[in-house]
């Protein structure tokens, strides 16, 4: 019936694995009510004629350096900015600030220093460097991270016998729980300072992720358990055989290490060989790593600059690693349902949100994209002040139309929206194991 919704958006979608002409009913609440060939409606119609629309993205991992003190290459309003401006509808942002964010106190400041500043939605995570922590933060925090090795702003050791009483709080809690997967007494002792990304892998060795990826795997199956950024294939088997979740992110599978590169290429965990790479980059495309997540920890390039060992780990990634993946897509190197299944569906389920899903009760977070419309990126032209891209030069697929509940926030691939995100948590326990979770 005429009026039944409050805008309709048209133009062409992936339904049961093909593009279709769709029409998307949304209510005034912001959320999906009906998707058909023609709705007749007098609410106001959004036409992106031939652009394919899609559900926005979710990303499990960012560090928006919020809190982060003057000297922080990143920030709510920033990233938040970027990641629409990239396809991202929701963004997990993980506690690794200054202060870290170790109780229910801390993860409640953060919250109020986002609220306004929001571009999108944020999912906030609490440190689970204790059981006590753990049970502060359950009440509150989105989810929980648990990092076995140092990495930024992450200075002290994880005690490896604490590992039971942990995992067994995190499952208690009902949180999942994301792994920093890397065991440090499996890392290099060699004094000589590292110079290059293959130095800094063979310091901290694929064997140290091995080992820690078989110690976190003895966990209970109560406990949602996610690994982030795995980087070998091995270990993306080994955590699907456990029936656990894991990520990938684009550098880990579009960078390989080299011996004459510089700092901006050192991230935790390494990048790995060209060999390790290639086999990481056949399990993803194969649709068997659930989640493609950014782990975004820009860091301003003078930081970067430093000498390979003194300088931060991390890159610049929420704002491009959806294009990235899109013309991927594009040029048929990966399928386009593998990675609406990894960056949408999956990590929006694994986290309990109503998005990710282009279907009647979901939240009418939507992008529209010109497959044929490509562009080299450009770090400085970036949202993050960073101003630098590990993908710099590379062709991507940027989103032309973002819309938030149905209402752009990005038009003509420029933000024009309002800082309208919240804090948000999981609404529902996931319905399946991600990797259950059909491709097409």
């Amino acid at each position: 019936m005429p009026g039944d919704f409050e805008r309709v958006v048209v133009g062409r979608s992936w339904m049961r694995g093909t593009l279709q002409n769709v029409e998307i009913g949304i209510d005034q609440d912001g959320r999906i009510r009906r998707i058909a060939k023609d709705l007749r409606s007098s609410g106001d119609r959004v036409d992106l004629g031939e652009m394919v629309v899609l559900p926005a993205a979710t990303d499990l991992h960012a560090h928006f350096r919020d809190p982060g003190g003057p000297e922080a290459a990143e920030s709510f309003a920033t990233g938040t900015e970027g990641a629409a401006l990239g396809g991202v509808g929701t963004v997990v942002d993980m506690p690794n600030t200054v202060p870290p964010v170790t109780d229910r106190e801390r993860c409640e400041a953060k919250a109020s220093l986002a609220h306004g500043r929001l571009a999108v939605d944020v999912v906030l995570f609490g440190s689970a460097r204790s059981a006590r922590s753990i049970r502060s933060l359950a009440p509150v925090a989105g989810g929980l991270k648990l990092y076995l090795s140092p990495t930024t702003e992450v200075d002290d050791g994880f005690d490896p016998a604490h590992l039971p009483e942990v995992l067994e709080a995190a499952a208690a809690s009902g949180l999942s729980l994301s792994v920093h997967a890397e065991w440090p007494a499996a890392f290099s002792h060699d004094p000589t300072p590292p110079t290059s990304s293959e130095d800094w892998n063979r310091a901290r060795p694929p064997a140290a992720e091995t080992v820690a990826v078989e110690r976190v795997c003895q966990a209970s199956s109560a406990l949602r358990l996610h690994i982030a950024h795995v980087t070998l294939g091995k270990s993306a088997i080994r955590i699907a055989e456990a029936n656990f979740s894991c990520e990938a992110t684009p550098h880990h599978l579009l960078l390989a290490t080299r011996s004459d590169d510089s700092a901006l290429r050192k991230t935790n965990p390494p990048l790995r060989s060209e060999t390790d790479r290639a086999l990481l980059w056949a399990e993803f495309v194969a649709g068997r790593i659930p989640i493609l997540a950014s782990d975004h920890a820009p860091h301003h390039a003078n930081a970067k600059s430093l000498p390979f060992d003194k300088a931060p780990s991390g890159v610049p990634a929420v704002e491009t690693m959806l294009p990235l993946f899109l013309d991927l897509a594009r040029s048929g190197a990966v399928p386009l349902p593998v990675v609406i299944a990894a960056a949408m569906e999956r990590p929006a389920r694994w986290l309990g949100l109503p998005v990710g899903r282009i279907a009647p009760g979901h939240r009418a977070n939507l992008i529209a994209v010109d497959f044929r419309s490509r562009r080299k990126i450009q770090g400085a032209r970036l949202r993050s002040p960073a101003g630098w891209s590990p993908f710099e030069g590379r062709y991507a697929v940027f989103p032309h139309w973002h819309a938030r509940d149905g209402v752009t926030i990005v038009d003509g691939g420029e933000w024009v929206g309002r800082p309208t995100g919240r804090v948000v948590r999981p609404e529902y326990a996931p319905v399946a194991p991600p990797t259950r979770i059909r491709t097409a």
